[in-house]
């Protein structure tokens, strides 16, 4: 019998890459997210979402939000959802899938945060605080839970379309072209460009691979 995961945000972007990553370690893999029926905000729908599942040998907590906005410009909805997505949804996938990955014979989480959880940038307060949240939150299931490994990916600026909205964004408010504003984007990983969401999903099955707990590998 394959071991299961169970990866957020699955369908595009990052997560398609995680799962087709995954599927190539030989899981299987079931995803959750808006596009297949799943809103996970809702309440109990994390619950319901790990009682359906007969068995758990990994979470990857993979969806997310970025919207950016200067801080004075940045609402008490903008602020609520960041949280909301990036931090209460993972905290509760994790809680309620805690006694299926104790049970496992070799249960693994892995968070999606950021670079932005290890510094912060102009105009992305909600975003960086909730994914320092993240990281918080990995850092402290890697101490106090024995016997499963936790640990987190830290990707900077990823080719995909959470990036283009964030490209469309900063058209919106400069001088900038489409193109420039993507060449000032991946200015901010160190490598000068934009990683690729299969570059993310190998970190992921590397520490799935590898074993090992309270890792945070940094892709920039």
């Amino acid at each position: 019998m394959p071991e299961l995961a169970l990866v957020t945000g699955g369908e595009t972007g990052i997560g398609e890459a995680i799962v087709a990553a995954l599927e190539a370690e030989g899981f299987e893999v079931r995803t959750a997210s808006r596009r297949n029926g799943w809103d996970l905000t809702a309440a109990g729908a994390t619950e319901r979402l790990i009682a359906e599942l007969p068995r758990l040998d990994l979470l990857v907590n993979n969806a997310g939000i970025a919207e950016s906005a200067p801080i004075a410009k940045t609402s008490d909805e903008m602020w609520a959802l960041h949280f909301e997505l990036n931090v209460h949804v993972p905290f509760r996938l994790c809680r309620a899938a805690y006694p299926l990955l104790k049970a496992a014979p070799a249960g693994r989480v892995v968070n999606m945060a950021s670079t932005a959880a290890l510094e912060g940038s102009p105009y992305i307060a909600a975003y960086a605080a909730s994914k320092h949240a993240l990281l918080g939150l990995t850092r402290v299931m890697a101490k106090e839970w024995k016997g499963i490994q936790v640990n987190a990916v830290c990707p900077g600026f990823v080719d995909t379309p959470l990036t283009e909205r964030s490209v469309a964004n900063i058209v919106a408010v400069s001088d900038l072209s489409q193109e420039e504003a993507r060449e000032a984007l991946a200015r901010q990983n160190k490598g000068g460009k934009l990683i690729t969401p299969t570059e993310v999903a190998d970190a992921v099955a590397k520490l799935v691979r590898e074993g090992g707990t309270g890792q945070e590998v940094v892709l920039d």
